[in-house]
């Protein structure tokens, strides 16, 4: 039974730009699944109970947290290319 040989060129798979990225994508699920964290009505913010204004509040996190997932992951991509292009 022979063993891969490594290559010099080979990378890690998981690297922690990747772990970043991955707890960005999996926070907004654990926040909306823990429903009793926020399952309340008060504090209001402007009249609208704590429910409602907490998961419209995660729609705007989640697009940002998504965003810096992205972005971080597209920048390591050009790091391993080598290039600097945007």
């Amino acid at each position: 039974m022979t063993q891969p040989v490594a290559s010099p060129d080979r990378r890690q798979v998981v690297t922690p730009t990747r772990v970043v990225a991955g707890v960005c994508l999996i926070a907004p699920f654990v926040a909306m699944l823990w429903v009793s964290s926020y399952a309340r009505i008060e504090p209001r913010l402007i009249g609208i109970p704590f429910f409602y204004w907490y998961q419209m509040a995660w729609v705007v996190i989640s697009t940002a947290l998504t965003t810096l997932a992205y972005k971080l992951v597209q920048r390591e991509q050009r790091a391993r290319k080598g290039g600097a292009a945007k």
